[in-house]
């Protein structure tokens, strides 16, 4: 398929008139801005896409083991697998949800897995998201734009169908739900991703709403409309923050949340997508402990790898990510977006001897890796050139009465040359990820 400037500027042209846009608080400000695509779309193949299918599933079934056993009999940690003050002094663990098993056990409904294609082929996972995984309306818009700007794109490729996906959320969401309406929870019009909000409110045929719109009464959750006329609501797909959702149970002077919407769900009485005290599974630490999750509660061999992890709280690989230092990548397992992430090779003396220290003093909160070389993938520049771009790849994994992986996926890419850094919030694009139906 050929892919021109013009193509790329109609699509993006496009994007701005329908408001697909993500926002950003810089320096105390919101700013809103498009989210730059690119035309030439990343190709998986058939029989790939079929590999890392198997392997994503595989994972997601496993990180919801963990989230099962932590929160009831914690076996895992009892046996040594995985350290019991990795657990309990995550950020992302919420001992208010201890004891809580939410509908059909399910605790990650919708998980996004953050991969990188090394230049020998290889696959690895740079991350899990269980928490609020956002991105999967930019693919779907960026192809219904696609087919408006060029009608032939699909017609003579054979690409998989993306349009399943709000089928697929839609009936995840169905399947949770407890008697009800199927509602989005969204912190309102300044978040950062409220055009994904409105757009799968849309397409599922789940109410949006506020917290203002919902109230509790004796353990179950309601609407509320203008006129105080309620309906039960039986699954909330928040996109809220964990310590948000309910300030009677975590902050109390969140203004977003909804009081008792936790006795609600502690009672069984409504699902709430994703379940709270997710984030101890995507805790950068627990990272590095996710395979031998996989062999541990499903005893399989991993199919996808993470890429090559140091864990300084072990005196071992302590003692190897400082003598390594300048040429691995450290994580602060407490960030996200692209943010405490350094290179060490982009590190002078000064800072390498800072970062040392730190890493000394609090080594549970950095983790070290290997630097993958991963990709690039052709970008177009704004004369028509081909210009290459690092790229990752984030894969959508759905989880209701079973496990499935949306046959596509938010590609991003830099935007500067050499950059491994693809975030949107750190200036990224993103690209169409096909894929081959054979």
């Amino acid at each position: 398929m050929e892919m021109s400037v013009t193509t790329a500027f109609e699509i993006n042209k496009l994007m701005a008139r329908y408001g697909v846009k993500f926002g950003i608080y810089k320096n105390g400000e919101f700013i809103e801005q498009l989210f730059p695509y690119d035309a030439i779309p990343r190709i998986i193949s058939h029989d790939e896409f079929a590999m890392l299918e198997k392997g994503l599933v595989q994972r997601v079934d496993a990180l919801n083991c963990f989230l099962k056993d932590i929160y009831s009999e914690a076996k895992i940690i009892a046996e040594k697998v995985v350290p019991e003050e990795f657990v309990y002094i995550s950020k992302g663990y919420l001992p208010e949800c201890s004891g809580i098993v939410p509908p059909e056990g399910v605790y990650s409904h919708i998980s996004g897995i953050d991969l990188v294609q090394a230049k020998d082929g290889a696959w690895y996972i740079l991350e899990d998201n269980l928490r609020i995984p956002s991105g999967a309306s930019y693919p779907l818009i960026a192809r219904e734009l696609s087919r408006i700007a060029d009608p032939d794109a699909y017609s003579t490729n054979n690409v998989v169908d993306n349009r399943n996906y709000s089928d697929l959320l839609r009936e995840t969401m169905d399947f949770m739900n407890r008697g009800g309406l199927n509602v989005i929870l969204t912190p309102g019009r300044y978040n950062a991703a409220y055009f994904e909000h409105s757009y799968f409110a849309e397409r599922t045929g789940a109410v949006l709403v506020k917290a203002s719109e919902l109230v509790v009464e004796d353990a179950v959750l309601y609407i509320k409309d203008y006129l105080g006329v309620k309906a039960k609501v039986g699954a909330v797909y928040r996109r809220i923050s964990d310590e948000y959702l309910d300030p009677m149970t975590f902050l109390a002077e969140s203004l977003i949340g909804v009081p008792h919407i936790m006795d609600a769900y502690r009672r069984g009485n409504v699902a709430i997508i994703n379940a709270p005290g997710n984030g101890v599974a995507d805790d950068k630490g627990i990272y590095y402990f996710v395979p031998k999750m996989v062999k541990y509660y499903l005893g399989e061999e991993p199919i996808l790898q993470n890429a090559p992890t140091y864990l300084p709280y072990y005196e071992d690989d302590l003692k190897f990510t400082l003598e390594n230092l300048s040429r691995l990548v450290i994580k602060d397992v407490s960030e996200a977006g692209g943010y405490g992430v350094v290179f060490g090779h982009e590190l002078s003396e000064e800072k390498l001897a800072e970062l040392k220290s730190l890493i000394i003093k609090e080594p549970r909160r950095f983790i070290s890796q290997e630097v993958i070389d991963f990709i690039d993938l052709d970008t177009l520049d704004e004369s028509g050139g081909i210009i290459p771009r690092k790229a990752d790849l984030r894969a959508y994994v759905l989880t209701g009465k079973n496990t499935r992986v949306w046959a596509s996926g938010l590609t991003r890419f830099a935007r500067v040359e050499g950059s491994f850094i693809v975030n949107s919030s750190q200036g990224g694009g993103f690209k169409d990820t096909w894929v081959l139906s054979r």
